[in-house]
Parts: structure tokens; C-alpha cells; sequence
């Protein structure tokens, strides 16, 4: 992202309360990318959303719906993102600097919990996409890797043992869309492979070093080149398969446990874990699938209804039909 740009982005955050993280995401990482029409998403990151969210009120009280501001403030906004939704309150349609934004704000705890764990597999979803961080008090930067490198066990285990860079990267970002309902009918259905065309080179920096490093753990390998695109092959034995499995989150795992059986491991330090049991590698493959679907269309859910009563009825509305029309326009 050019400078000018970045301060640009930044300057926004200078009309909030002060955040410990934010990034931004979609078509405003593209260097090239000068339509101010376009709607640029945030992510922040707060440590108290609801003593931010009052002290957003007092600066920017047009952000939020009416009605939400007139019966309860920061404490509804609060309670709404966490009990209703997935701990994301979302303000879109906000104008500044002659652009079009959207911003989401997010407790830094459950940030944190859904990025090691997947447990709601929101957030944690967007950040396997490649983002800009503007803000980064707290290292988040670093605790994604552990985000990314599950990402891609979980990839490898639905890909074929032959695949391309591109075939990975579509695979890692269907990951969060896989059974979420907006993609039934309020997003282009060419979604994933647009986002991986559009940042290729983006996602080739974010994963490069987590790729060799599964390369040296042999659990993939570089096989040649073409358009500075690599081809890959991967084992898929059944011990491959469990290699990958115990590289899933904590939340994935468990479920996957109480669907295919666990067995009790000890290390050599005395700590004893569970590891899933896996018979063969499809039937590994399909129940973490099922996992990350159910869990996935959960919160995407819960999260369209708080983002309903977040927003008020006319910009949910608003919101909702310019995604609908971005998706009939790719069925035409």
C-alpha cells in the first residue's frame, strides 16, 4: 500500500476514540485502487467496547442508528454485538474525507479467542485474508500466524495431492464462506476467485513463509513454476492426515473428537492431550467440514440479525440489497 495512501486510511482513526488494533480489508489494499466510491471496511479493536462505544456516541453520535442511541447507547450497542451477534458491531455508511466506510468494532479478548481457536470463525476468517494493519498495540500481527498455518492445514486437507498456489488460496478463503447464508443469495457467487485474482501477490507474501515451513515438515512440496505460480503436491496418507488434523484449532479439533473419537496422548513433558482419531482422510476431510459449515452459518446468523438491529432497518436494508445486487449481477 503506497504511503499516501495508508496516511490517508489512517487519517480516520483520528476522528474515533484511541484503538489497540485496526486493519483494513477488501478493494483498499489494491495499490491502484483511487474510486472513492467504493466502501472501505476497518476492523477495530478495542479493549472496552462499551466505554468506546460511549465515547464514540459523544464524538460521533451519527454513526449509530437513532433508536439505538435514544434506548440504552453504548451498553445496548454492546450487548447486542455479543448476545445477538458475534461480538461485532458494525457502523457502515459512514461518510468521511468524501468517502464511503465501514468499520466494525470488537472486544481485543474475543478477537484474540476466535483467531487461536476458530470457536466463531468470524473474524478470524477475515484475518486469513490478506489485510493492511494500521494499528497494532497488542502484536496481533503475530498471533495470526497461528490463524494462518491452521489455515492452511485445513486447506491441504480438502485439496488433491497435486494443486496450484491459486488452488490453495481459493481454498483458504472459501473456508469462512463455507455455509454461510449470505452467499446463497447476497454475494457474488465469483466471490473467492475474485478476491484471489485481485490479490495474488498479496497472498503469496502473507502464506510464503508458512508454505516453507510445511515444506520442511514435509507435509507439502514446491514442484515447479509457471507465472511465478507454484505447483505443489502433498502426501495424503493417513498419518499426513493426522499430522494436519492436530495442526487445527483447539475448538475444531474438539468437535471433530466428539464426532470421530479421541484417544489420550501423553508427552515426554507429562502433559496429556487428545488426538483425533482418523481412519482415512476423506472422512477427516468431511467432518471438519461439517464443523466449520455449522459453525460458520451460526455466526453468520446470529451475525445478520445483530447487524439488523445494530443498523436500523433502513441502512440493513440498504446494506443488504447493494449485496444482493453485487450477487444477481454475477449470475447473469
Amino acid at each position: 500500500m503506497e504511503s499516501e495512501q495508508r496516511d490517508e486510511l489512517a487519517g480516520f482513526l483520528q476522528v474515533l476514540p484511541p484503538v489497540e488494533f485496526c486493519c483494513v480489508y477488501g478493494s483498499a489494499l489494491h495499490p491502484n485502487n483511487h474510486d472513492k466510491s467504493k466502501m472501505v471496511d476497518y476492523i477495530l479493536g478495542v479493549s472496552d467496547p462499551e466505554q468506546w462505544h460511549s465515547e464514540n456516541l459523544r464524538m460521533n453520535s451519527d454513526h449509530y442508528a437513532s433508536w439505538m442511541v435514544n434506548l440504552g447507547g453504548a451498553r445496548l450497542i454492546s450487548g447486542v454485538a455479543d448476545k445477538v451477534g458475534v461480538g461485532v458491531h458494525f457502523n457502515p455508511f459512514v461518510t468521511w474525507n468524501n468517502r464511503m466506510l465501514k468499520y466494525g468494532v470488537v472486544r481485543m479478548h474475543n478477537l484474540v479467542q476466535d483467531i487461536l481457536n476458530w470457536d466463531r470463525f468470524y473474524l478470524s476468517g477475515r484475518l486469513q485474508k490478506p489485510v493492511h494493519i494500521l494499528v497494532d498495540g497488542v502484536d496481533i500481527a503475530n498471533v495470526n500466524s497461528v490463524n494462518l498455518r491452521a489455515a492452511i492445514a485445513a486447506a491441504l486437507l480438502l485439496l488433491p495431492s497435486n494443486f496450484t498456489e491459486k488452488d490453495l488460496y481459493a481454498k483458504i478463503c472459501s473456508l469462512s464462506y463455507m455455509g454461510d447464508l449470505r452467499m446463497l443469495f447476497a454475494e457474488d457467487r465469483n466471490k473467492v476467485e475474485k478476491i484471489v485474482q485481485g490479490q495474488l501477490d498479496l497472498f503469496q507474501s502473507m502464506y510464503k513463509p508458512f508454505l516453507e515451513e510445511y515444506e520442511t515438515k514435509d507435509w507439502l512440496r514446491f514442484t515447479s513454476y509457471d507465472n511465478n505460480v507454484a505447483k505443489l503436491s502433498q502426501a495424503c496418507s493417513v498419518s499426513a492426515t493426522r499430522s494436519l488434523v492436530s495442526s487445527l484449532p483447539p475448538a475444531v479439533r474438539n468437535q471433530m473428537g466428539a464426532k470421530l473419537g479421541e484417544k489420550k496422548i501423553s508427552s515426554e513433558t507429562g502433559r496429556v492431550f487428545s488426538e483425533v482419531l482418523v481412519g482415512s482422510r476423506e472422512e477427516a476431510a468431511r467432518c471438519m467440514q461439517k464443523v466449520l459449515r455449522r459453525t460458520v452459518m451460526v455466526s453468520s446468523v446470529r451475525q445478520a440479525v445483530s447487524g439488523f438491529l445494530a443498523v436500523g432497518f433502513v441502512n440493513g436494508t440498504r446494506y443488504l440489497s447493494q449485496k444482493m445486487r453485487k450477487a444477481w449481477n454475477s449470475r447473469r
